[in-house]
């Protein structure tokens, strides 16, 4: 009776696992399904500028000029790709020591204050809509740089700002995240030796948790990488490679963003367009392939 009674009380538990097992198996077929068919697509569609189209890889990569509508058409991807790295590399730059300082006062100078309640503000920058953010830079920054520099206040400078505030969540998070899980005794033996507190953050917890924090700011530029709306709104869509970083230029995204919806299926600019967007994707996986490289480092270290 009592061996019954367990097989009774067992079978729920066993088809609960199988449920639980066979939901688990759809969801990740269907993620990498979903992967390799995105994958495919953006590649098939890419790749028939050079084999359908027959357009040099080298002068689509390297060309300066953009006019698709001219007599003999011309496809420069260059100011575009100059535009996209010069941009995110520069957000980087002005939101990592930020995000580094931010994080070194919420877990090592104030941790109560800012754990609890700076850090919820700064997580949700995460959450305003990109479109904020470009009007915000188009209403202020863009009308700042105008009064103070020369040129019409769009460019590469007007771009990084709007976009370090937006990529200062990420690596924040991040550094946040490293520095409080840094083991106590590393602390405690730097404050044991005499190391006063500036001494033990400059010394022993930056350069500690730097493969996690170059973690962050690797993921920030690629989430500049990728941002599309709120650097068209503030960059100029110039399409050509500027001079200083007060001129109007372009992206990437911006040119698939403004050409994609006037162009025609399976024509040669159409291609292009998906040529630059595989661009896109090739980086987002060289990105990926950073963080993975650092991660391995820190777990090794």
């Amino acid at each position: 009776m009592a061996k019954s009674h367990d097989r009774q009380q067992g079978t729920p538990h066993i088809a609960e696992e199988w449920v639980g097992r066979i939901y688990t198996t759809i969801c990740i077929l269907f993620l990498i399904v979903s992967i390799f068919s995105l994958v495919y697509f953006v590649a098939s569609k890419g790749l028939s500028t050079f084999f359908v189209n027959h357009v040099n890889p080298l002068d689509l990569l390297t060309g300066l000029k953009w006019s698709p509508d001219a007599d003999i058409p011309l496809f420069g991807a260059l100011p575009f790709i100059v535009g996209s790295f010069s941009t995110s590399l520069l957000a980087a730059i002005i939101a990592a020591p930020l995000s580094f300082c931010a994080a070194v006062f919420m877990v090592e100078i104030a941790p109560n204050f800012g754990r609890k309640y700076l850090q919820p503000v700064i997580e949700l920058l995460a959450g305003i809509p990109s479109v904020v953010y470009g009007f915000v830079g188009l209403s202020v920054i863009v009308p700042l740089f105008r009064d103070w520099f020369p040129g019409q206040g769009v460019g590469i400078a007007a771009g990084a700002v709007v976009l370090s505030v937006m990529i200062l969540p990420i690596i924040t998070s991040i550094s946040t995240d490293a520095l409080a899980a840094l083991p106590k005794g590393l602390k405690e033996g730097s404050y044991a030796l005499g190391a006063t507190r500036w001494q033990t953050i400059y010394r022993i917890v930056l350069p500690t948790t730097l493969p996690a924090q170059l973690t962050g700011i690797v993921l920030g530029i690629a989430r500049a990488f990728g941002e599309a709306l709120a650097v068209q709104m503030v960059i100029g869509n110039a399409p050509h490679i500027p001079r200083s970083l007060f001129e109007s230029t372009s992206t990437l995204t911006s040119a698939i963003t403004l050409s994609m919806g006037n162009t025609a299926m399976n024509s040669i600019q159409n291609n292009v367009l998906w040529s630059l967007a595989m661009i896109l994707m090739l980086m987002t996986f060289v990105f990926v392939f950073i963080v993975r490289w650092l991660e391995r480092r820190s777990k090794l270290g």
